[in-house]
């Protein structure tokens, strides 16, 4: 069985250069242990045709693959221009109103009215990713007038951010609920929604998964921001989205911001995602600038879940080159002397329960008596969860009976899952714990390794008992 040397999981975007079995597999080998599909650029069908190469790749590796579908979200765009676009001076005023004739270097159509109702003077408007920036004198329902602040082309059905506003808008478009159905049915395991404002807009994708995905919020709007603490909770796990965070907010923002959701997100047992522009030159060179790398290293030394690949792996010209240098730069993170003493001291204190304090007590038995591997038996994927929230030094093998348990705990820090059948008595358990570590190379005979539980087996929260097995030379645990 393969394993992971880093603690810290890789998610890599599949796209035009890197959508066939093949690549997969590659990506893969190379280090990848999630793949998002971005459904910007995908249907259901392309989206059902790549799930099932993912799903075949993962037969051939024998080992669980994560797959995350990334909701398109409410995208936000000006109309059209009679000429195709028009420059917009600094100074000079613009208008943006509901009429669908083409635009001119006065006007153009903003067809959202939900966005003209709820715009009001000082508000900002960013067009094309922030190239242009307006802010808005006067509002009258039906059309806002706006003064440019920093000018330039706007042309066709360039996108619009508004960071100081609050849209009544439903975070899933119809294109998304779509998607959403379609994903449910394919069985992936988590879905990403973009453009969260608010923690209803997660709760509500929730609803319509139920139990069949876990749900990613990500943080990229202001908006999200002044409402982190709510919608951490709502969410399953958060990913920082520094992409668009960066153009709705001031930049120098950004890293803090980073750090805050990476350490509140362990604090509550969220898995955080770090994304955008981490090997963003590696798309068109072979390398990456000595920028990039301190910025995938600080991710990894802030003791982030996973760190994301988009374009990189999806369209660039090195896609595998992206994933091993990513897979290189994490180990090597890891391996620095000072990477525990960062990591132990961002712990949290634990909550008041008997799970939280079972795995507080197995970190500390690991390193007390240098254990080589935590073994959790689970079945909803919580206590494994709750393991990794503890950063131990030792790995955590998660053994589950559950396939789908298995695949959403494959962007958690630490966690290396295997799919077994339950225990059927505290014997086999061990016995079976000690096999698997040493299958997947995390021990060998004469090691110690510790279990944890919940008895009875096969109850979900009922994490309960702490076991210390030495693994003899059969494999098993020593009686």
């Amino acid at each position: 069985m393969d394993r992971r040397r880093r603690r810290c999981k890789i998610l890599a975007t599949l796209g035009p250069a890197s959508n066939d079995e093949a690549s997969i597999e590659k990506l893969w080998r190379a280090g990848a242990d999630v793949f998002r599909i971005n459904m910007s650029h995908a249907n259901p069908e392309a989206m059902r045709e790549t799930v099932a190469m993912i799903r075949s790749v993962e037969e051939k590796v024998g080992r669980p693959i994560g797959v995350l579908v990334d909701l398109q979200g409410p995208k936000l765009r000006v109309g059209t221009f009679a000429g195709g676009g028009v420059d917009l001076f600094v100074g000079q005023k613009f208008t943006f109103d509901s009429d669908p004739t083409p635009g001119d270097a006065s006007r153009v159509c903003l067809p959202h009215p939900e966005i003209l109702s709820a715009l009001a003077p000082g508000h900002k408007l960013l067009i094309d990713d922030g190239k242009l920036r307006l802010h808005v004198v006067q509002a009258e329902g039906d059309h806002a007038i706006a003064k440019v602040d920093v000018g330039g082309r706007i042309s066709n059905r360039k996108g619009v951010s508004l960071p100081d506003t609050e849209i009544a808008v439903a975070a899933l478009t119809d294109k998304d609920r779509v998607d959403l159905e379609a994903a449910l049915e394919t069985g992936v395991d988590w879905v990403a929604l973009s453009f969260v404002q608010r923690a209803k807009d997660v709760l509500e994708v929730k609803r319509i998964a139920g139990d069949r995905a876990k749900v990613l919020a990500k943080i990229e709007k202001p908006q999200a921001i002044s409402r982190l603490d709510e919608i951490m909770v709502a969410a399953d796990a958060l990913m920082v989205a520094r992409g668009d965070l960066g153009v709705e907010m001031p930049l120098e923002k950004v890293p803090g911001l980073q750090k805050r959701i990476t350490r509140e997100g362990r604090r509550l047992g969220r898995p955080v995602v770090v994304a955008t522009q981490m090997l963003e030159s590696m798309i068109s060179a072979p390398a990456p600038t000595r920028a990039e790398v301190s910025d995938v290293a600080t991710a990894v030394f802030e003791g982030g879940d996973a760190i994301m690949l988009s374009a990189e792996s999806a369209s660039g010209k090195y896609p595998f080159e992206s994933v091993t240098m990513m897979n290189r730069i994490a180990e090597e993170v890891e391996q620095e002397i000072v990477y525990r003493s960062i990591i132990a001291a961002q712990r949290s204190v634990p909550e008041q329960t008997g799970a939280d304090a079972v795995a507080v007590a197995a970190r500390d038995m690991a390193e007390t008596l240098d254990l080589k591997a935590i073994v959790a038996w689970t079945s909803s994927g919580a206590t494994a969860l709750r393991v990794a929230r503890e950063r131990p030094r030792a790995p955590i093998l998660a053994l589950t009976p559950i396939r789908d348990t298995a695949r959403r705990l494959t962007p958690v820090w630490g966690v290396e899952s295997v799919i077994t059948k339950d225990a059927h008595d505290v014997d086999d358990m061990a016995d079976r714990a000690c096999k698997f570590a040493v299958r997947l190379g995390l021990a060998s005979p004469g090691d110690r390794i510790l279990i944890i539980a919940g008895v009875p087996f096969g109850t979900p929260g009922a994490t309960n008992m702490l076991r210390l097995a030495f693994i003899a030379e059969d494999g098993k645990h020593a009686q």
